[in-house]
């Protein structure tokens, strides 16, 4: 085996298959032990998150000048994907409401369920507290912008934004950052708990991760799906790469913006795509197809960013 190759199953190995190893026992709880993985869903989004998020953000050394390159960072990336996809759309042919879900699955990467873990996984505790900040900015625009293309122009900007308030990781944040930029130290009576929460977090995200390919189906529209998989496993780390390097970002900040950006298409899709009836067989056809193809090229993201980027 050559060296090259064997840095690759190192990197699999490492980084990834405890990933799907925690995956595939959510999975079978949702096979054969019946669990819902909405119930799951709710119980890791409305308290496990915003513990982790905090609990990230008040122990990192980031400032505001860190973090706001990050959310230019995210605001960039996503603006390509969105020119990105509706190009890519254009020999398709779809209808409007297929558009929507095309648009909604291309642009929306799985920067926590996923995201978080490969983060922590691959580059440490560092790099997990960048990441953190484009997933709760990732978070923040599937309650507003996600909501409006799922809702296809069936909900006011009004609505959409009152969604803001409705992501519990979006308080942790702002708690999080009021308490660095005061320079107050919250009490061990506080963050024991939240410590221990935030470590549950993202076992338990994974296990939803899986409890959400266990309700894939086969493609209907295969082409279609093959396409809005491109565009967010090839040509989106592409895109973050340059934008990346344009704002900024450096060492853990430019591996975990760009390992972020380069996740297969978020779960919250499907959430939205049935709330809003916009093709939901489709939105989760593509994360399930995305997810499992994405240890091919997360693999080999990952070996460049560690080695050559």
């Amino acid at each position: 085996m050559t060296d090259a190759a064997t840095l690759l199953l190192r990197i699999f190995a490492d980084d990834l298959l405890p990933v799907f190893a925690i995956a595939s026992a959510g999975f079978l709880v949702a096979r054969f032990a019946g669990v819902a993985v909405q119930s799951v869903s709710r119980l890791t989004f409305h308290i496990l998150v915003p513990a982790l998020v905090f609990n990230v953000l008040v122990s990192s050394t980031l400032d505001a000048a860190q973090s706001s390159r990050m959310v230019l960072f995210y605001a960039l990336v996503t603006l390509s994907a969105a020119v990105l996809a509706r190009l890519a759309a254009i020999p398709l042919r779809l209808d409007r409401g297929m558009l929507a879900a095309f648009m909604l699955v291309a642009i929306s990467s799985n920067s926590g369920n996923y995201g978080l873990p490969v983060t922590s996984l691959a580059f440490g505790r560092d790099a997990l507290a960048f990441a953190s900040v484009y997933f709760v900015t990732s978070a923040i625009f599937s309650s507003t912008g996600g909501v409006l293309i799922a809702a296809s122009g069936r909900l006011t900007v009004r609505d959409a934004l009152a969604r803001l308030f409705r992501v519990p990781a979006f308080y942790a944040a702002s708690a999080a950052l009021i308490t660095t930029a005061l320079g107050a130290e919250p009490p061990g009576i506080i963050m024991r708990p939240i410590g221990m929460l935030a470590e549950a977090a993202l076992p338990l995200m994974i296990v939803v991760l899986g409890m959400q390919i266990e309700r894939a189906t086969m493609p209907a529209r295969p082409v279609v799906v093959a396409t809005a998989v491109l565009v967010s496993l090839v040509l989106m780390p592409l895109a973050a790469f340059g934008w990346a390097r344009a704002v900024g970002l450096q060492g853990p900040a430019f591996q975990a913006g760009v390992l972020q950006a380069s996740m297969p298409t978020a779960v919250m899709t499907t959430i939205l795509a049935l709330e809003f009836d916009t093709h939901p067989q489709f939105v989760t056809s593509v994360v399930c197809v995305a997810t499992l193809v994405s240890p091919l090229t997360l693999t080999l993201l990952i070996a460049y960013l560690q080695h050559g980027g």
